[in-house]
């Protein structure tokens, strides 16, 4: 059964375990030492949250820190023992396209959209409201841990970058129990088909939901790849590997990692 967690009853009903403390350095790192010492504790879509995390992590280890009440912090542990190995690099690019999905919900009838940029942040209106940071579990491979940092009350002040945005810079109040609950659901539900595939992003539906969100596609862009080059063109679609495929005159190159800007 669901444990209840008050202010989260929609999240409650979806996730076998919502544990919510009030600060924390990082709910990912949190989540990932708890599922190690005790994986049986965590069942799949068990969710660590709180609304004040101090050591925010991302892609390509940065951090940040955020003022408290302004952000969701949410991790969650899915498990993917019987996915191919090739195949789980799918997973973050599913994490992005529920969250899409989520923040979408939230934004019917006021004229923003929500979109993807490859491989899982999630923007509206071109700015970032949404990151995601995947991670392993040592010791425990059949076990994924999901984190994603939501900006819900921020401030235009509080906002680390000019290219982000909150729900409260749009103007908008998030239901953040709604949101989380349409996320769990939605990851819930990319994972299983893509399992039941056998691991085919393209056999499951899952390739086809990613490109629908993803607004990086048909773009130009500029790629900052892990080796410190770059690479310049247009993003023309994603592969079955999950890789932003970027097109410079005659030549294609698959993209398995980097940092990509929208260039127009």
């Amino acid at each position: 059964m669901p444990i209840p967690a008050q202010g989260y009853p929609l999240s409650a009903a979806v996730s076998p375990r919502v544990h919510i403390v009030e600060t924390t350095g990082s709910t990912n790192a949190d989540l990932v030492a708890a599922v190690a010492a005790g994986a049986g504790d965590w069942p799949h879509l068990s969710v660590l949250l709180t609304t004040d995390q101090r050591s925010g992590r991302g892609r390509l280890d940065r951090s940040w820190t955020t003022p408290a009440g302004t952000a969701l912090a949410v991790s969650v542990v899915v498990e993917v023992g019987e996915l191919p190995t090739p195949s789980r690099g799918w997973i973050p690019l599913i994490a992005g396209a529920a969250m899409t999905r989520a923040v979408s919900a939230q934004l019917l009838g006021t004229g923003n959209m929500a979109g993807l940029k490859w491989p899982n942040d999630v923007l509206v209106d071109g700015t970032k409201i949404c990151g995601i940071l995947a991670e392993a579990v040592p010791g425990h491979p059949e076990s994924v841990v999901i984190g994603a940092g939501v900006n819900t009350r921020m401030t235009q002040a509080d906002l680390p970058v000019a290219t982000a945005t909150s729900f409260a810079v749009l103007g908008l109040e998030v239901d953040e129990d709604r949101l989380l609950a349409d996320y769990l659901r939605a990851l819930d539900e990319q994972l299983t088909a893509l399992d039941a595939s056998g691991g085919d992003a393209a056999a499951s539906g899952v390739l086809g939901e990613v490109e629908a969100l993803c607004t990086t596609l048909g773009s130009d862009v500029r790629v900052a790849l892990p080796d410190g080059s770059s690479l310049t063109g247009r993003a023309q679609r994603i592969d079955p590997a999950g890789r932003l495929v970027v097109v410079s005159g005659d030549i294609e190159t698959p993209v398995a990692a980097g940092d990509v800007v929208h260039v127009r």
